[in-house]
């Protein structure tokens, strides 16, 4: 019975390569798919063959570019085999999107918080009516492309916050604070039998830059993504041992800067995001006392004016990025301190901004004994945030369909 189960593993773990190559590469052959996998060429025509009987993969004729000869056989996953929903969310939108088997996107709309609708108005701040936002979006999103409930393998829902991934619950949020929503539970009792993955959102985006540095020249032992915005979320991935990405977010943002940086949302003195979010931006620009609550939300447009104001040299609104960005790097120095160098990839609302405290952020990295000994890390500037949080997405949510699809077909 051993062997059976340990024959079992091992085929659904090559099985789930094959489709792993297939969605990075598009359309293969054989020879392509064992140069991809490393597995061998017998090894790759079971699992296609398996694959193929039972509905998962589909296979294609690619004529010879002479018109002469035999064609040459591809396969390519069956986009009906499963379905995804994507469910983003930010501080002034949720996003929901709906993606095939191969990953390609079918569908897509938002419901703006604060408005009369969906997830807005009394769902801005209600856990109870959000859900309930949430559960209609997902309906509406699966009636749009006439799809049942059973088609759905995965959902997968970000946060910015403190996320439980095993129970699929999210702990803090900036939006919601302590009251804790159980995505799992929710949809569940709401008749969807799909697999929840629940996930911290800049951990998403350090999945995703990982994932396409794989596709480079050179892949980095690690990297680190910070996201800036009306929250300051931080998410690292590394290579595993087995060459896995291995990601976690750490609670960046609300991680000692200095007790006089002023309240901040999580109900702390002195977090990294009470300086550097929108609102700590905000607070410091226009002299407001350090204790007083902070705002869920600040307009862009109202950011764009403090902006304007420090690059017209306004002394108290360039003095406020910079201290964003002193707070900023002091993080960022501890972050090397524990984990060794990386490249810092820098993303999110607020790079619009970063001009404005890039200086400061380097001048305090500089201060780092770490830095002082192996240099200032490499710091890239990335701009598609929503891009990357929707392939962090689709790069986790397709390995759990892979996995349900695999156990129950094969």
């Amino acid at each position: 019975m051993l062997t059976k189960s340990s024959t079992e593993l091992v085929r659904q773990q090559n099985s789930s390569l094959v489709l792993s190559a297939l969605r990075r590469g598009g359309p293969l052959a054989h020879t392509d798919l064992s140069v991809l996998t490393g597995l061998s060429s017998a090894t790759v025509s079971a699992i296609t063959a398996d694959l193929e009987r039972v509905g998962i993969l589909e296979r294609l004729e690619q004529k010879p570019p002479t018109g002469r000869g035999r064609p040459r056989v591809l396969f390519s996953q069956r986009r009906d085999s499963g379905y995804i929903i994507v469910v983003r969310i930010s501080s002034d939108t949720v996003q929901y999107s709906l993606a095939d088997y191969s990953g390609t996107l079918m569908d897509r709309f938002e419901e703006a918080r604060g408005t009369s609708s969906g997830a807005g108005s009394a769902a801005a701040s209600d856990p109870k009516a959000f859900c309930a936002a949430v559960v209609a979006a997902l309906d509406r999103l699966a009636q749009r492309s006439r799809l049942e409930r059973r088609q759905v393998v995965a959902v997968s829902i970000s946060s910015k916050g403190l996320v439980d991934r095993d129970a699929a619950r999210l702990i803090w949020s900036p939006i919601f604070g302590t009251a804790e929503i159980d995505f799992a539970a929710l949809l569940a009792g709401a008749g969807w039998d799909a697999t929840v993955v629940l996930s911290n959102e800049t951990l998403l985006v350090a999945q995703a830059l990982m994932a396409a540095a794989g596709r480079g020249a050179e892949t980095p032992p690690a990297l680190a993504a910070l996201s800036l915005g009306h929250s300051i979320g931080l998410g690292i991935a590394r290579q595993g041992r087995g060459g896995e990405t291995e990601a976690s977010a750490p609670n960046f943002g609300h991680m000692l800067h200095t007790p006089d940086a002023g309240l901040c949302r999580c109900g702390a003195r002195g977090c990294v995001e009470a300086a550097a979010g929108f609102y700590g931006i905000l607070r410091k620009a226009f002299q407001v006392p350090s204790d007083t609550i902070p705002a869920k939300f600040v307009p862009l447009a109202e950011m764009d004016k403090i902006a304007v104001s420090a690059r017209q040299q306004n002394r108290m609104a360039g003095y406020a990025f910079r201290e964003a960005g002193a707070a900023l790097g002091h993080g960022l120095a501890r972050l090397i301190s524990l984990y060794g160098a990386m490249p810092i990839h820098v993303t999110g609302l607020g790079l619009r901004y970063f001009d404005l405290m890039h200086q400061s952020m380097e001048e305090a990295l500089a201060l780092s004994h770490a830095v002082r000994i192996g240099g200032m890390p490499a710091i890239h500037v990335v701009q598609d945030e929503p891009g990357l949080v929707f392939s962090g997405h689709l790069e986790l949510a397709l390995q759990v369909v892979d996995a349900s699809i695999l156990s129950a077909r094969l």
